[in-house]
């Protein structure tokens, strides 16, 4: 399960507010602040599966404990994305020369 930190840090990451991630998650905006705050009388696995797949749809990876093999806690970091910037100039010959 991932931890509070996560999400207060997968949001920051990605520059979100509460009110983003309640209206693509569809969990309640004060519920995740509860979630995030370590309150989670009321969250269910549901929630937290919600909040996760759709921090994960926005470009995050979250990370288990040990995941690497460094040893490391739990986090998380920004998942590769796919980018279109061109070719880069060493590929540039004639024969792509449109």
């Amino acid at each position: 399960m991932i931890t509070p930190a996560q999400i207060r840090a997968a949001r920051a990451m990605l520059d979100i507010t509460i009110d983003r991630l309640c209206h693509e998650s569809g969990v309640p905006a004060l519920l995740i602040l509860q979630i995030e705050s370590g309150d989670v009388h009321e969250a269910t696995p549901q929630h937290y599966s919600a909040v996760r797949a759709t921090l994960e749809r926005m470009g995050v990876l979250f990370l288990q404990a040990g995941d690497g093999g460094t040893g490391g806690g739990e986090g998380l970091r920004l998942a590769t994305r796919f980018s279109d910037d061109g070719m880069r100039p060493e590929e540039l010959t004639a024969a792509n020369d449109d």
